[in-house]
């Protein structure tokens, strides 16, 4: 058999990218947003490729930073919706690709979900809260 060897770069191409951003997406079944340092990526939503030109502004400001942003963004395709992006590094530690999620912890209603467990709640919040960042 010959099997293509997968590599994400700095110069990684949307085609590059899209198989990895895939698996992401079939394993947490939610939209999925991916990209290069140096190129433009992906958007998945339901099973799909939607755009092969994609960036956002969270995965810009997470290439930039060099650090995981869980926010709700106020610009693009995500507006309104809690994200989470995480930086892709290289052996030396800089950022050279993005990847991002809805946050679904952000989505979640927990007091509602949780009313009788007040304590859960509580640590719940208290762990969100120290990992989210205010515009």
């Amino acid at each position: 058999m010959n099997f293509k060897k997968i590599e994400i770069s700095a110069d990684s191409s949307p085609e590059d990218i899209a198989p990895f951003a895939l698996a992401i997406h079939e394993l947490l079944g939610l939209p999925v947003t991916m990209r290069s340092l140096n190129k433009k990526g992906v958007r998945i939503e339901k099973g799909k490729i939607l755009d092969n030109n994609y960036s956002g502004p969270v995965l810009e400001a997470v290439l930039k930073e060099n650090k995981t942003i869980r926010i709700i963004p106020t610009s693009g395709k995500y507006a309104g919706i809690p994200v989470i992006v995480a930086p892709i590094r290289n052996k030396e530690g800089y950022g050279i690709a993005a990847i991002g999620v809805v946050d679904m912890v952000g989505t979640v209603d927990l007091g509602y979900i949780f009313g009788d467990y007040p304590e859960v709640v509580k640590q719940v919040q208290e762990c969100v809260r120290a990992r989210v960042t205010v515009p």
